[in-house]
């Protein structure tokens, strides 16, 4: 059972609530079902509901796949959380997270036609809850989870992966880092230079700075540095957790130690994933014509106006300054593609292959200001699907 201990903010009282008008677009929830049949009459109850709905029923216990053909599972995607990482909040628990969840679903449906439960669970023990998704894993195409606390939420994406024969995909990581590999990509185009020629720093080592490195190395990037709130990991340093062993193996082939701050010193990229503020004086040590994705919310590692004073481009996770890196613009189209595909799985190269669908976009209209396409470009759920399809059957998970 998660367990919450949260000091009541002074500014949520009722008055306030009345006046907000984010509490009025969220009263009675952001969602509800709307049936695909309409049964107006005993003929149309008879076949949607009994007798007819038994032949279907008998069918699909025959033939286990014409579940697919007969119900919304092939359409349907388990939004799943446990309340313990949510959004820059924290570990507020399952039922403050049904917001969060409820718009990831909104999200689905709005920007890929794809439907999907949010579901807060009460369990944060690994076992219980990879048990948990399991047992309800026949009634969803899909399971994307959702806003888990790092190091859990990799050890339950890699079992639920090996367990399932349907998509998962854990979007805090995997959302991000294809976002993010796609705008750096075309960071680097805009300067002339490849992911191989750049050296970069990323500021957190949870769910996000380690998906983001390691898709960075399998796209080539030439070197990456992580730092945590102890500083830089590299295969040297004691106390390393599992998975910061696994990012110290593939990472950091300089051998940097130290700081954040002296990594900083002559890197072409920052990429932040934390909290952690990066002053102004750290900042103008590092290259010229430096790209920087500063994408903690609300408050960015470093602002975009000090950013821009040192660097060619610049990011944030922020809608109110150009370059969004927004995971809305990874995950609807991922799971489109998936499920077009019928993919039992996501493999590395279906996200390689979203992140690269998504720099396409850019093509000519390449600037400063524009690395990445806007979350409402209609273009981009229709690109990230159909090269996730293409990439599925190349990859004979199909």
């Amino acid at each position: 059972m998660t367990t919450v201990s949260r000091t009541q903010n002074p500014d949520n009282s009722a008055a306030q609530r009345d006046e907000d008008p984010a509490f009025a677009l969220h009263r009675g929830g952001k969602l509800h079902v709307n049936s695909s049949v309409d049964v107006n009459d005993h003929e149309g109850l008879s076949l949607a509901y009994t007798p007819g709905v038994a032949r279907v029923c008998d069918a699909i216990a025959d033939e286990p796949e014409l579940v697919d053909t007969y119900t919304w599972k092939s359409n349907l995607v388990a939004v799943v959380t446990d309340g313990t990482a949510v959004l820059g909040l924290g570990n507020i628990g399952p039922e403050a997270s049904l917001p969060v969840m409820e718009g990831k679903s909104l999200l689905f449906k709005q920007f890929a036609g794809v439907d999907s439960v949010p579901i807060a669970l009460t369990c944060s023990d690994v076992d219980e809850f990879v048990e948990t998704v399991a047992r309800m894993s026949p009634s969803f195409g899909g399971i994307n989870l959702e806003d888990i606390a790092a190091p859990r939420c990799f050890e339950i994406e890699a079992r639920l992966r090996e367990r399932l024969d349907i998509p998962v995909f854990h979007d805090d990581q995997h959302g991000t880092a294809i976002v993010t590999v796609a705008a750096l990509q075309n960071a680097a185009r805009l300067s002339g230079r490849s992911l191989a020629d750049l050296r970069a720093v990323v500021s957190g080592a949870g769910a996000a700075g380690v998906s983001v490195t390691k898709m960075l190395v399998d796209a080539g990037i030439g070197d990456i540095a992580v730092a945590d709130s102890k500083g830089l990991i590299h295969e040297g340093r004691d106390g390393l957790t599992p998975v910061k062993r696994e990012l110290a193996g593939i990472s950091n082939k300089a051998g940097l130690t130290g700081s954040i701050e002296s990594a900083l010193e002559g890197a072409d990229v920052f990429i932040g994933l934390s909290a952690g503020e990066v002053g102004e004086s750290v900042v103008s040590t590092m290259a010229e014509d430096a790209i920087i994705f500063a994408m903690a919310n609300p408050n960015p590692e470093v602002h975009p106006d000090v950013a821009r004073k040192y660097a060619g481009v610049v990011a944030t996770g922020r809608s109110d300054f150009p370059n969004q890196i927004n995971n809305v613009l990874a995950f609807p189209g991922m799971f489109r593609g998936a499920f077009d595909a019928g993919a039992s799985d996501i493999t590395e190269n279906m996200k390689q292959a979203a992140a690269r669908a998504l720099a396409d976009l850019v093509g000519d209209d390449l600037s400063a200001d524009y690395v990445i396409p806007s979350a409402f470009d209609s273009r981009v759920a229709p690109a990230v699907a159909r090269a996730v399809a293409e990439q599925a059957r190349a990859d004979g998970v199909a």
